[in-house]
């Protein structure tokens, strides 16, 4: 299942959430992207299974900030405070934390075309990946921390793939955006990845997009 319920989203059914905790569970798999981290912030379940989340009144009751610092390190942050913020859209740089199926053979840094970057989030965080991060500049209105843009969590035998990006069509035009969703919903429904990275995939200094034709 590919998720992308957003901020102020109105709540599932109890019947619904608990058939799906359970597909997930038992094995089903999961993607979510952008906006479906801000939603259904009483949902303890959905909470585990995206890891982290923002907005909705989120805050340290609900878990850790979680972010690299500038050492490489990973940090989990208990400290105060709510959880979602994005600064201007921007044009942003992906930083592979983790080789995984989903990430193998991405260039260590590519360059995401113009979107929201995420900050701030907040959560569980439990059997969690950062497979990625971007750097949320302070002249950007950011944090000056490395934040989570790519993740893989497990819940129960189930997979789920995060990722932050896709805010608007230019945003998901890019083709980092697009392969990073391919090859996450192919290891969150098998496990495995046999999608390749394409000839015209991002660099560290060049974004690359494919229209959409209308």
């Amino acid at each position: 299942m590919i998720c992308n319920f957003g901020w102020n989203a109105a709540p599932w059914p109890e019947e619904t959430q608990k058939k799906f905790e359970k597909y997930i569970k038992t094995g089903g798999g999961l993607v979510v992207f952008h906006a479906a981290d801000n939603s259904f912030p009483e949902w303890g379940a959905y909470n585990q299974m995206i890891g982290l989340g923002g907005w909705g009144d989120r805050t340290e009751k609900d878990g850790p900030y979680v972010y690299y610092n500038d050492a490489g390190e990973l940090i989990r942050d208990d400290s105060a405070g709510s959880a979602g913020a994005h600064g201007p859209q921007s044009e942003y740089q992906i930083q592979i934390r983790e080789e995984h199926p989903i990430t193998k053979g991405m260039p260590e840094v590519w360059l995401h075309t113009k979107d929201e970057l995420y900050n701030s989030l907040r959560g569980p965080a439990e059997n969690m990946v950062v497979l990625a991060t971007a750097y949320s500049d302070p002249e950007n209105k950011g944090t000056g921390r490395h934040e989570p843009a790519l993740m893989a969590l497990k819940y129960g035998k189930g997979r789920i793939f995060h990722n932050i990006m896709g805010h608007v069509d230019y945003s998901v035009e890019c083709v980092g955006f697009m392969t990073s969703m391919l090859r996450g919903a192919e290891w969150a429904a098998t496990g495995k990845v046999t999608q390749a990275i394409p000839e015209d995939f991002p660099t560290a200094d060049e974004t690359s997009s494919r229209k959409f034709k209308k």
